[in-house]
C-alpha cells in the first residue's frame, strides 16, 4: 500500500512510533529497541509493509530497504507472521540472520524470540536458496567459490572450538584467500577477528 512514509516522529511507545506526515499520524510497528534509534521530533523516512488481516490493518516499518526485503522473505516462511518476523529483526541484524541461514546455524536462530528449533530449521530450509552472503556483506562476502573447501574446513574447525558457524563465517568476511593458504591460516585470522 505505502512504499515509505517520510515525516516527523511525533510519539514513541516501544515498539511503535507515530509518524506525522502533513497532519496525519501513522501508527507504525518498528520493533523493540526503536526508542534507542529514533527521537521524538526527528525527521525520518520509514519503509513500510502493510499487513491486512480480517481483524486488523497494521503498518510495519524499517529504517532501510534491505530490512524490508528480508522481512518479506521471512513472512513467506510457513509459520512466520509479521509479529514474529519483526521480533526477529529487532533481536538480530539482517546480516547475522543471513549468515545463520547460509551456514545452517539453527541454534542461533532458535535463540530469537518466538522461534523454536523446528521453526529455525524450517527458516533455513525455505530461505537457504533465497539468500546469500553477498546480500549481507556485498563484495566482502565470506563465501568464496574459488576457495570454498578451504573456507569450509576453517568453519568446521572453528565450530569444533565452540564458535557458531554464522560467527565463523562473519569472522572470515572480507578475508581474501590466497592460493597457498590452508584452513589453519584462516582459523588463525578468524580467531584474531573475533
Amino acid at each position: 500500500m505505502y512504499g515509505y512514509i517520510k515525516g516527523t516522529v511525533a510519539y514513541i511507545d516501544n515498539p511503535v512510533i507515530i509518524l506525522d506526515n502533513n497532519g496525519i499520524g501513522y501508527n507504525i510497528i518498528m520493533g523493540n529497541g526503536i526508542d534507542t534509534v529514533l527521537e521524538v521530533g526527528e525527521e525520518v523516512k520509514v519503509f513500510t509493509y502493510t499487513s491486512v488481516r480480517e481483524d486488523a490493518i497494521n503498518l510495519y516499518g524499517f529504517m532501510d530497504h534491505k530490512s524490508l526485503d528480508f522481512f518479506k522473505k521471512l513472512i513467506n516462511v510457513s509459520g512466520i507472521g509479521p509479529k514474529v518476523a519483526i521480533g526477529m529483526l529487532s533481536a538480530a541484524s539482517v546480516e547475522d540472520l543471513i549468515m545463520s541461514i547460509v551456514s545452517g546455524d539453527a541454534k542461533s536462530i532458535s535463540k530469537l524470540p518466538g522461534i523454536g528449533p523446528k521453526t529455525a530449521g524450517r527458516i533455513i530450509l525455505e530461505l537457504k536458496d533465497k539468500v546469500d552472503a553477498t546480500e549481507a556483506f556485498g563484495q566482502d562476502s565470506p563465501v568464496d567459490n574459488g576457495h570454498s573447501s578451504v573456507r569450509q574446513e576453517a568453519i568446521e574447525a572453528l565450530s569444533a572450538l565452540g564458535i557458531t558457524p554464522s560467527a565463523a563465517m562473519k569472522a572470515l568476511a572480507g578475508v581474501t584467500v590466497e592460493d597457498d593458504m590452508r584452513a589453519e591460516d584462516l582459523v588463525r585470522i578468524a580467531l584474531m577477528n573475533l
